[in-house]
Order: structure tokens, then sequence, then C-alpha cells
């Protein structure tokens, strides 16, 4: 770990393949295609985790007579816990905007965030209310349906504590935030949408959903978790934080 001081002049040669992935990962959903950027991609993002609710009560419209999966108690816990995030989502854009989010994007860029990172997640209801998963939970049904809705609800606290701490603390000054939701875990924001989208992959019990994930907390989160972790390291109180916090669980990891 370099010092504070050298922290603004010289990266850690640890940190260079995640600033090679984040730099692909935003041309392709930023600059990819060239010429005019018409829209923001908040406005994707919130377009996407608003419609979830529509599209999944497509699905479940559609196999409705073509799979008793289709109107099953888990495609009903899943239109609640997929539908309703999509409007947490949107209340917490509307509350406090992440201002990463408020940049325009070509418009192949912006169809490939919506294609390839927000789409894969409608595959999971796909999965479940087609009926192409079995879903034959290790447990009785009604105990992972529990158990499922409180990695949901505690992951959408987590994340709607942490954005809003970090987006009201910011407004105030620019520091290293070392307390509240942040005070044990650096990066609260992402636990937490880990842990709606965990509890989602559960529900459909499928392989497919795990390599989404995979390539989203790999091929995404990873990249930028270390470049915060870089970014956080310029300032002084970087060293001792570090010491005494955890990247994303407490006691874990």
């Amino acid at each position: 770990m370099k010092s504070s001081a050298s922290a603004d002049i010289q990266v850690p040669v640890a940190q260079s393949w995640p600033a090679k992935i984040r730099s692909l990962n935003y041309w392709l959903v930023e600059d990819i295609g060239g010429g005019p950027r018409p829209w923001k991609m908040s406005w994707i993002i919130n377009f996407q985790k608003v419609s979830t609710s529509i599209f999944l009560g497509l699905l479940m419209w559609w196999y409705a007579d073509k799979t008793p999966a289709a109107t099953s108690t888990a495609a009903w816990v899943f239109l609640a816990l997929h539908g309703t995030y999509g409007f947490v989502w949107l209340v917490k854009d509307l509350a406090f905007p992440d201002p990463g989010w408020q940049k325009k994007v070509t418009i192949m860029g912006g169809l490939n965030a919506f294609l390839l990172v927000l789409g894969p997640y409608w595959l999971f209801g796909w999965l479940l209310i087609s009926g192409t998963s079995t879903a034959n939970y290790p447990l009785p049904d009604n105990a992972w349906f529990a158990i499922c809705i409180a990695i949901c609800m505690m992951g959408c606290v987590i994340m709607i504590a942490a954005d809003a701490q970090k987006y009201f603390t910011l407004r105030l000054k620019r520091d290293l935030i070392t307390d509240g939701v942040h005070r044990y875990v650096r990066h609260p924001n992402y636990l937490g949408e880990m842990m709606i989208y965990l509890s989602l992959a559960l529900m459909a019990w499928h392989w497919i959903p795990v390599l989404v994930l995979a390539y989203i907390w790999l091929g995404i989160f990873a990249a930028n978790i270390a470049g915060k972790e870089a970014s956080m390291s310029r300032y002084p109180r970087w060293a001792d934080y570090k010491k005494r916090s955890w990247l994303l669980l407490p006691g874990i990891f």
C-alpha cells in the first residue's frame, strides 16, 4: 500500500487491471459508436428498473395457460421482490440521485447498458415463471421464501442507507466517509445490491443466475470497488479506516 502522500501520484500496480476493465466497461456503455448522446444513464437504469414489474407481469400472463409455475406462489413472491425493488430504486434516484449516473451516453452505449448489464437480470424471472427452472429448493418453500424476502429487504435497506449517507455527506464536505453504514464496511452500497440480486437468484434456483451474478460481480463490481479503494487511498485517514473495516462483509471479507 502506498502512502497517502504518493496516492495521487502513482497508483499501486495491483490497481492496473481494474482500471483497464473499468475503462472497457465505460466505453461499452457510454462511448461506443460515437455520435449523439440523447439520454442520461440514469434514464436507462430507471426505465429498466421500473419496467421490470411490467415485464414480469406479462411473463405471468403469457405463461399462465402453459405452466403452473407462471401463477405459483414463487412467481408472485418474485414479482413482489423484483418489481418493488424497481420502484425502490426510482424513489432513491428521485430523492438523492447518484451523480455518476447523470452522464449522457451514446445510443449504442445506452443499448449495451440495457442489454448487456441490466437485461440479464430479467432472465431470473423468465426462468422461474416459464417453468424452465424446477426450483427444487433445499428447504420447504415457505421457509425459502422467507429467507429470500429477508435478504432482499436487508439489501434494500443497506443500499438506500449507504447511498443516502454518501449523497448528503458529500454535499457538505468531500471527505472519506467512515461512520454510519460505512463504519465497518467500506462499500455497503455494493453489498446491498448484491444481497438484492442474490435473493432473486435464490428464488430462481438455476445455474444461469449464478453465471449472471459472476459476470456482474467480477466483471463490473470488483473493478469498480478496486477503483474506489484506490481513490479513497488519497485521504490521510485511509490507512486507519482500512485497518478497522471490511471490504463487504464484517468479520469475513
